[in-house]
């Protein structure tokens, strides 16, 4: 293999003295492990040479997979103390320079191969292995997963993670590893889909509020499908600081303020941990097989039959005035109906102005009563089963509840919001259940708002048995759609149906994400990367679209990765602990 020497990109502008200078490299890794090393080696130097003082590299950076089986994998890849990291473990104290690289490494007994990522100081000495705990399909035929606990590693630069590739295309790996300090992801991929970089990647880095460093493979062979490269250092508010694109080796390079990654407060939203509510999340860390989740687990059987559902975006909102949007609201379900829908959801807080909840929770109670007595009038008139968001009045206080109205025009299940922004939190008080509805049309669940960027939300719907989960939203910025809500269809495999207001800051439609079926011969990013349809922004537009509830029983992202089932929860302990408790 011809050692490549690294396009080194970047600029030294507005660098401090607490600045750390952090880099990222790709490349494809053929057979000739020594070459290989050298190329790591090269990058090493060049990095040295540019101040960087930490780089990642793409997972098996030691050599291409060209395994035929677990026996093949265990006698071509080699020990922690073998030839390709120790060649790495010496340019790195050669060069003095931190190191993540990926490496599949075997151990006894034969043939276990662990895919590692392995963490190395400027003194060549080793810091901390991670053993990759998710799998991308494939790879359940060569390797054995990763057991051990989750660590945040303390270094000179700061507090390190480490997490590869699939491991980030589910949420419990990265939030637990944020929830233990880490201040920086270093995440090695081996990916062919587009979905790291568009998706997986930013909002982890989002949901964590953490720095992330992602390695990804590039190029490949000339008549297979092409790793996809785009490596890149995410900001903690999802900024991209420097990227490596998709097409070329290379490295690049930027300076970080580690210590932001502390601050996890987002200013006109919230703590994104200390909102959380570790006090509800309890099945996270529950056995599958004693949740409902439990029968939807793997490929749908040929028992379970079709289970179509029309549902339609009722996208209306406060327009002119209060009276004039609720009879807008009447009509919108007099439309769906017509159009054959059997669900319609409306978006948050429908019928009031942006801040008029707020400034008097008691007067949109009021308003709110008689808004849903004519909602569940409409529904009965029409036939239409709807999901509303309005404010309740309880003995407790105010509450922003959604609640689920069936063809009859009664309410069947309401939900509180159980987690509360800052604005919310002067108003509202916390709802303290996270339920699904057994209907007479599906398993339906329900999240408010902002709560599409809580991971946890999701996977206890999803765990409780969820087929469709209803979303009235007011999106707060794009990648509120493009990768919250994109990603709890991905990581979960159930229907998302997200609502927005006509006003909404991101000036974006609604969406409806499918739980897509995994069918042999599908593109790798179909695989992974689920469908979804928008309206427009500003319109009172309606989506009108039939899904299949069967497909939410259908887990499977491949031949062998359900990324519901492969969970581990004896790894997750962070995720029902408070932060005082972590």
């Amino acid at each position: 293999m011809k050692i490549q020497t690294a396009t080194l990109l970047g600029s030294s502008e507005n660098r401090t003295s607490t600045s750390v200078r952090v880099g990222t490299a790709q490349f494809f890794s053929g057979t000739d492990v020594a070459a290989n090393a050298e190329l790591v080696a090269d990058y090493l130097r060049v990095a040295a040479e540019a101040g960087v003082q930490l780089v990642v590299f793409p997972e098996n950076s030691n050599r291409v997979r060209d395994y035929a089986d677990r026996d093949d994998a265990w006698e071509k890849c080699e020990r922690i103390d073998g030839p390709f990291v120790t060649r790495v473990r010496e340019a790195c104290r050669e060069h003095g320079v931190h190191a993540v690289v990926g490496v599949d490494l075997s151990e006894d007994p034969k043939p276990v191969v662990r895919i590692a990522s392995v963490l190395i100081g400027p003194d060549g000495t080793i810091i901390h292995v991670h053993h990759k705990t998710v799998f991308w399909d494939y790879e359940y035929t060569l390797f054995t997963a990763g057991t051990k606990q989750l660590e945040v590693v303390d270094t000179e630069l700061g507090r390190i993670g480490l997490l590869m590739c699939a491991d980030g295309i589910v949420p419990d790996v990265p939030r637990v590893l944020g929830l233990l300090g880490a201040q920086i992801f270093c995440n090695s991929l081996n990916s062919r889909g587009p979905d790291e970089v568009r998706v997986h990647v930013p909002l982890r880095t989002l949901e964590n509020h953490v720095w992330h460093i992602s390695s990804n493979t590039v190029g490949g062979f000339a008549d297979g499908w092409p790793w996809m490269g785009g490596s890149q250092i995410v900001a903690p508010r999802g900024e991209v600081l420097a990227g490596a694109g998709e097409e070329h080796e290379g490295m690049v390079w930027a300076d970080i303020e580690v210590a932001h990654a502390d601050d996890k407060n987002v200013p006109g939203f919230t703590d994104v941990f200390g909102w959380r509510r570790p006090d509800l999340y309890g099945d996270l860390m529950t056995p599958h097989a004693d949740l409902p989740v439990a029968s939807m687990l793997g490929p749908v059987g040929d028992d379970v039959p079709s289970k179509p559902l029309t549902v339609a975006t009722l996208q209306v909102s406060w327009f002119h005035n209060t009276a004039w949007t609720i009879t807008r609201a009447e009509g919108q379900i007099a439309h769906a109906a017509v159009q054959g829908a059997r669900l319609g959801v409306f978006p948050e807080l429908f019928c009031f102005r942006p801040g008029e909840v707020a400034a008097d929770p008691a007067k949109a109670a009021e308003v709110s009563e008689e808004a849903l007595g004519r909602v569940r009038a409409a529904a009965a008139e029409h036939g239409l089963w709807v999901v509303v968001n309005l404010v309740e009045k309880s003995d407790l206080g105010y509450h922003s509840t959604a609640h689920l109205i069936d063809d009859a025009g009664q309410v069947v299940h309401s939900y509180r919001k159980t987690h509360l922004d800052t604005e919310e939190q002067g108003w509202a008080v916390a709802g303290d259940e996270i339920g699904v509805a057994e209907t007479a049309i599906g398993r339906i669940a329900m999240m408010i708002g902002n709560e599409v960027w809580l991971p946890e939300v999701s996977r206890l719907l999803t765990l409780r048995g969820a087929e469709l989960i209803a979303h009235p939203a007011n999106w707060d910025r794009a990648e509120a759609a493009d990768c919250a809500a994109t990603e709890r269809t991905e990581e979960n495999r159930v229907h998302l149906v997200s609502v927005n207001r006509l006003d909404s800051p991101a000036a974006i439609g609604s969406q409806i994400v499918r739980s897509d079926p995994f069918i042999p011969g599908q593109p790798v990013a179909l695989m992974r990367y689920p469908s979804a349809q928008w309206t427009r922004h500003g319109f009172e537009e309606q989506l009108i679209q039939t899904l299949d509830l069967r497909e939410s029983h259908n887990k499977m992202m491949g031949f062998h990765l359900d990324p519901v089932g492969t969970r581990q929860p004896n790894l997750y302990g962070p995720l029902v602990r408070s932060q005082g408790e972590i």
